[in-house]
Order: structure tokens, then C-alpha cells, then sequence
């Protein structure tokens, strides 16, 4: 029973694995926008970690560098 039962398992893993990438084949745009959304929101989190633990400016400061 247990050999039939992980013949099954193998069988529904590769079956799946096969859908998931027919899936992203036939949408390339859409895989590409969630995972450029994805690192843009692990980028701007980590931003946001990082202007936590780092000393505070003031407005006239943060202007300065954005005219540059």
C-alpha cells in the first residue's frame, strides 16, 4: 500500500509541477508584474527599516540632496 500510495504522491507532485508552469507560460506579463511588485515591496520595506535605525533630518536637508 505504501508503494501505490507514493507512486500516487509522485504522480499528483509531477502533475502539479506541470500545471504551475504551463500556467506561468501562458502568463509571462502577469508573473513578471507580481514579482516585479514583489522585490519593489521587499525593496521599499527594507527602505523603511533602514530610515528607522538611521538618525533623523530635517525637511531642508532631504530637499538639498533632491535638487542635486
Amino acid at each position: 500500500m505504501t508503494n501505490s500510495v507514493s507512486a500516487d504522491d509522485q504522480k499528483m507532485k509531477a502533475l502539479f509541477k506541470e500545471a504551475i508552469v504551463e500556467v506561468m507560460e501562458e502568463n509571462q506579463d502577469l508573473v513578471s508584474s507580481l514579482l516585479v511588485e514583489a522585490l519593489e515591496d521587499i525593496g521599499l520595506s527594507r527602505a523603511i527599516e533602514e530610515g528607522e535605525n538611521s538618525e533623523s533630518v530635517s525637511r531642508e536637508e532631504v530637499f538639498k540632496v533632491l535638487r542635486r
